[in-house]
């Protein structure tokens, strides 16, 4: 039966950015497990929604979405400063670093240190793949 919106599927999935890293799987690293969705529901990027309509069980498939279709271009306004002041006193701030902070509409976002300056710092809350075309590797395990 092919996969088709409103389906619940399980998946393995490798995602790698362009020069080949790998950013995400379900076999290593952080989502060691399948990952299981409805089709159509919005729980995953558009162009990962989009690819699996179609396929059926025990079928693989390599594709790759587009940035936009994926967590879009990065954005300038997501990128702003903050005074030092304002960060907690028990850590030293260092470029890299990733800190979490509350939206104005009271949502929780990450944010990744840019620059570290004297008085002030510049955070980054674009997503890490946002600008970044994915290839995805896939094969559905299970539809219901």
């Amino acid at each position: 039966m092919a996969i088709k919106n409103g389906d619940k599927i399980k998946v393995e999935y490798e995602g790698k950015l362009e020069d080949g890293t790998v950013f995400d799987s379900s076999t290593h690293g952080d989502h060691s497990h399948p990952l299981e969705f409805e089709v159509g529901a919005g729980k995953v990027i558009k162009g990962f929604d989009e690819a699996v309509v179609g396929m059926r069980v025990n079928e693989e498939k390599e594709f790759t979405i587009k940035s936009a279709d994926a967590y879009g271009e990065p954005n300038d306004k997501a990128i702003q400063k903050l005074p030092r002041d304002k960060l907690p006193k028990d850590q030293e701030p260092k470029e890299g670093m990733m800190l979490t902070m509350q939206t104005a509409d009271g949502k929780q976002a990450n944010a990744k240190i840019v620059k570290v300056e004297e008085k002030e710092i510049t955070i980054d809350m674009n997503h890490p793949l946002a600008g970044k075309d994915l290839t995805f590797k896939i094969k559905v395990l299970e539809v219901n």
